[in-house]
């Protein structure tokens, strides 16, 4: 099942709400400047959701102040903020790692995220926004292109990430927009995870388009159940991808 194609309108407002929406640490500053350890963990930020540092990976404070050119001090308040944010862990003798992925972490995140866009879900859901809608046409488009690449899973799963803060940001409610956004950006390595394969990622797609359909009728509950339907599918199989992981072989 493909969606209407959508219109040059559609693609262009899709292409300036996705311009707006940055994985990265800070993105909603509202400052015109981050401070240096800010900039830092941003920057160290960016190489962890992105996967060029690997979970276990150690995080050198000398190596970072050698590379940005700065004391000891604003790398590990740096380091300090990558922790808050779950980025990284601090360990006795070993100093800061990136995070290692866990069952029990992405259960916990996945379950809040849901529970919090099932209140964006409802808020938007019964307005029907103009532009919202176009967003969606033109974001599921995107996934139904991406869903049957092999490499295509990274670009599918931040796709997905962009339809859900974008469709918080039409909810009305700032806080909860920025909640939403902090998750988004702690669960993006599961999700990634759970959407690595073309089977995986072929149903997804399914689920998206039934989703862009039932906003169109205004379908509150529907709405609602394939967002959590999504969520949780992603889950089982970040999971199971998870325990493929870390259990011995035979």
């Amino acid at each position: 099942m493909l969606t209407m194609r959508p219109r040059a309108s559609d693609l262009e407002t899709f292409a300036r709400w996705e311009q707006a929406i940055e994985f990265r640490l800070f993105a909603d500053a509202a400052g015109p400047t981050l401070t240096v350890p800010e900039q830092i963990a941003a920057k160290v930020g960016d190489r962890i959701i992105g996967g060029r540092l690997a979970p276990g990976e150690r995080v050198g404070e000398q190596e970072l102040a050698d590379e940005f050119a700065v004391s000891r001090g604003p790398v590990r308040e740096a380091i300090r903020i990558l922790e808050r944010e779950g980025l990284v862990a601090v360990l006795p003798r070993r100093g800061a790692v990136v995070t290692s992925l866990s069952a029990t972490e992405l259960r916990e995140l996945f379950e809040i995220r849901a529970g919090l866009f099932e209140v964006v879900v409802r808020k938007v859901a019964a307005v029907q926004p103009p532009e919202l809608l176009a967003v969606m046409r033109a974001g599921v488009a995107r996934l139904e292109s991406l869903a049957g690449e092999p490499a295509g899973g990274d670009a599918y799963a931040e796709t997905t990430h962009r339809l859900i803060q974008i469709t918080a940001s039409f909810a009305g409610n700032e806080r909860l927009r920025r909640m939403i956004a902090a998750l988004s950006l702690q669960s993006l390595r599961y999700s990634k995870l759970g959407l690595a394969s073309v089977e995986r990622r072929r149903r997804s797609v399914k689920l998206w388009q039934q989703a862009l359909k039932a906003l169109e009728r205004g379908d509150v509950e529907q709405m609602v159940a394939l967002a959590r339907q999504r969520s949780e599918e992603s889950s089982d199989e970040a999971a199971l991808r998870l325990g493929a992981a870390v259990t011995p072989a035979g």
